[in-house]
């Protein structure tokens, strides 16, 4: 075997262990949580103003019957016909999607 067919296939294993390693990390990085509050944000504001929201930056486990996943949680709240209305949501960390909306 010459050198340059070794090294052409050392270059070629690194390549694409890099590329295998970058798509490794995508799939398995979360949401950023500012990302994810300002999306719920964003759904409430089409119905209309919000008074105040809070997201914790930490994930934590949830489980809604088979599914278990990592979520942020967080809140919303608004005056809708002059009542204050409150509510707290959990989103998955790897999504951004909503699994749990409650209403306080």
């Amino acid at each position: 075997m010459k050198f340059k067919e070794f090294a052409a296939g050392v270059l070629t294993g690194a390549a694409a262990g890099l590329v295998v390693k970058g798509a490794v990390d995508r799939a398995n990085s979360a949401v950023p949580a500012e990302q994810v509050l300002k999306t719920v944000k964003d759904a409430f504001k089409k119905e209309g103003p919000i008074d105040g929201s809070w997201i914790v930056m930490k994930t934590e486990p949830f489980t809604n019957n088979v599914i278990s996943m990592n979520v942020y949680r967080g809140g919303v709240s608004r005056i809708k016909n002059g009542v204050l209305e409150q509510y707290e949501f959990a989103a998955d960390a790897k999504t951004g999607t909503v699994v749990e909306l409650v209403k306080n």
